[in-house]
């Protein structure tokens, strides 16, 4: 099994400002345990502005943005290195893949980032990715890392996505608050497991359980199974592979399309929108595949040629799904309203909340 594991800032660092390295020894040696039991693993490490700070000290400086990058500038090289040893103590190669959100909304950047992680894994190398903080500022930067690791799972149709936080995954309340319960499992049909998620952040990193919830529930739309746990916690990795009861598992759909899977996650590409009727979103959410016929669109915005994703907003204008366009924006709107057309967007390119 190929899986994905998320590290977080706040599980590297013990929640003090500097890189846990006894914490990377571990992390490192249940890793290895998984390779050992044939699975092929790629990291998502968060941790290189915490590295960083153990090296050069930024507070004379005001500018957050230019501290961040220096932090991560130097942290990298820490980082890395640290996982490089500790890897190589167990036997193992790791390489480092820094990217920024633009690489997944170039479609050659795409192909040319899968085939790079696609080369690693069959030569048993490890591939840890971070965003490239570097030059990733403002607009360019992922919500977190949660974000990309759930880019990553979707592009190598992983079998499962593991994201180790500080918390024993999601409960029904504040986890500090006597009486909260841990939710075990996470149906995606289940509107009503999030509605105790708190909007509070990470004390390092940039997300929350909120977001990570959100991925968790996307990634499962997709059929990729996804598990939130304490990366904290000893031997949390073999014990989840185990099956022992930990953190919140989010149960997965029927596996989707890789097509799908990239449109899933295609915000940051989308080129235009087109409102649609009720009636149209009625027919989208049927159980049968339907696609999204120009009769139902009431409004077309931007300009996107065929083959762009779009995102598709209902009366009220909000976002109920993202698919491809299968002609361009002009005849688009020629056709909005008008029976008897081909798909705006085929049902083998849509994706809906």
């Amino acid at each position: 099994m190929l899986v994905v594991i998320k590290i977080g800032s706040n599980v590297l660092t013990g929640g003090d400002t500097f890189l846990d390295v006894a914490r990377v020894d571990s992390l490192v040696s249940q890793v290895a345990t998984l390779k050992a039991q044939g699975h092929d693993v790629v990291l998502v490490s968060s941790g290189a502005v915490a590295s960083g700070r153990s090296i050069v000290n930024m507070e004379s400086v005001h500018d957050i943005v230019s501290r961040r990058q220096v932090l991560a500038s130097v942290g990298q090289v820490k980082l890395i290195s640290t996982y490089a040893q500790r890897f190589g103590s167990n036997g193992l190669t790791c390489a480092q893949v820094l990217v920024t959100k633009e690489d997944f909304r170039d479609k050659r950047h795409y192909a040319n980032m899968e085939n790079c992680l696609q080369t690693l894994l069959r030569n048993k190398i490890i591939p840890i990715i971070n965003e490239n903080d570097v030059i990733s500022v403002t607009e360019l930067m992922f919500t977190d890392n949660d974000e990309l690791a759930g880019l990553v799972a979707s592009m190598l149709n992983a079998g499962k996505l593991i994201i180790l936080t500080n918390v024993d995954g999601i409960y029904d309340g504040p986890p500090n608050e006597p009486g909260s319960q841990r939710i075990t499992e996470i149906s995606v049909k289940d509107t009503t497991a999030l509605r105790g998620i708190t909007t509070v952040k990470s004390s390092f990193g940039r997300g929350g359980m909120l977001t990570k919830s959100t991925i968790a529930r996307k990634l499962a739309l997709l059929g990729i199974p996804v598990h939130i746990a304490d990366g904290t916690m000893d031997n949390v990795l073999p014990r989840l592979f185990s099956g022992e009861d930990l953190g919140t598992r989010f149960v997965p759909e029927k596996g989707s399309s890789r097509q799908k899977k990239y449109i899933a996650h295609a915000d940051g590409a989308v080129m235009g929108e087109v409102r649609i009727d009720d009636g149209a979103k009625d027919a989208l959410a049927r159980a049968t595949p339907t696609s999204l016929l120009p009769v139902g669109v009431t409004q077309v915005k931007g300009t996107f040629r065929a083959g762009d994703v779009i995102r598709i907003l209902d009366a009220e204008g909000r976002a109920i799904g993202l698919g491809k366009a299968q002609f361009h924006s002009e005849k688009a709107d020629e056709l909005k309203g008008r029976k008897n057309q081909k798909p705006l967007v085929h049902y083998d390119f849509l994706f809906l909340f």
